[in-house]
């Protein structure tokens, strides 16, 4: 797949996710098969740049091109400028969020809520179009509510502009994360327009993968929630459109150990302070399931130092190995 001048590993995409898709995540995410990851977004709000956060959520340091990063804000000088600014830092692709569903983000007329205004939208793409000569990407929703599906209008829009891939996430910003993805009105958004379109929304499995990418004709898939915990996902996938068979899944022991190579990742991006606490949910997700993983869960959410912590999961995971030795 391509993007501009970027030809892509797969057609995978790790999704953009607030607090979640940080560098540690986004690499491990492509070591583990994902083609492109998108930086979780950060704020056009000039106030904010100098900002701890938003200096970390554009940072790419080391990290396999291409190099996207996701701006979000609601006049078009002021998206325009932070393009600017995250090229000249080192982003090659930006992406312009009108996806996230978030109260706060809404509030502000960003994200989402931009898709109530579609002569807003179009002064904001015009606007970081014209201000950046890297290829410029967009996600949205499929409208603000049912009543106003209008990601038909918005994909038309976006591809007379000049944005080089859509990423379309199968909700309304009213239905959230909530009920079903509308796989119908992604696959009319592909039929629209002939740039890139990238599906969004519930995508679990390989066997899902297959139907949406059959059921909608996206050119790629775009995968949330399910890699949380799960990086491996984007192989299993990848694996499976190839070749129409499941990888086996991963063992305890290497579910453990790259949990504690992304947790040593963490500590050295954030420190030990942020970096444990930042931790936390994503040894959480990787615990998920495995007998006594509340009692784990409570106990390693109350540490604060890097050496409990570590401590505490290496030995959790290492009695379910042993567990699972001895039943064999």
């Amino acid at each position: 797949m391509q993007i501009g001048s970027y030809k892509l590993e797969n057609n995978l995409f790790l999704a953009p996710m607030a607090g979640v898709t940080d560098r540690p995540f986004r690499q491990l995410c492509k070591k583990l098969g994902a083609g492109m990851a998108v930086s979780e977004m950060v704020s056009s709000n000039s106030l904010l740049w100098g900002s701890t956060k938003t200096q970390r959520r554009a940072n790419h340091e080391g990290e396999t091109e291409p190099k996207s990063v996701q701006i979000a804000g609601a006049v078009p000088e002021m998206m325009a400028a932070a393009a600017q600014l995250n090229v000249e830092q080192g982003a090659q692709i930006i992406d312009i969020n009108m996806g996230c569903p978030a109260k706060k983000i809404c509030n502000v007329m960003a994200g989402s809520a931009l898709l109530r205004d579609e002569s807003l939208v179009t002064a904001i793409l015009e606007a970081v179009v014209k201000a950046v000569d890297v290829p410029v990407t967009l996600k949205i929703r499929t409208g603000w509510d049912t009543t106003s599906r209008n990601g038909v209008a918005i994909a038309k829009m976006a591809e007379d502009i000049g944005i080089q891939a859509l990423a379309v996430h199968g909700r309304t910003r009213a239905c959230a994360y909530k009920g079903d993805a509308e796989y119908d009105t992604i696959a009319e958004i592909k039929q629209a327009i002939n740039i890139p379109v990238i599906a969004n929304g519930d995508i679990t499995s390989p066997e899902k993968a297959r139907f949406v990418l059959d059921y909608t004709g996206v050119d790629g898939l775009m995968i949330g929630r399910a890699a949380q915990g799960r990086p491996w996902i984007f192989r299993e996938i990848h694996h499976y459109l190839k070749t129409g068979e499941h990888l086996a899944p991963p063992t305890l022991r290497e579910i453990r150990d790259t949990l504690i190579t992304h947790l040593h990742n963490l500590y050295e991006f954030y420190g030990e302070l942020t970096g444990v606490r930042v931790a936390r949910k994503h040894i959480s997700w990787y615990s998920k399931g495995n007998p006594g993983g509340a009692s784990f869960r409570q106990k390693v959410n109350r540490v604060e130092s890097v050496e409990e912590q570590l401590g505490i999961t290496q030995e959790f995971f290492q009695q379910q190995i042993m567990s699972v030795e001895m039943a064999a």
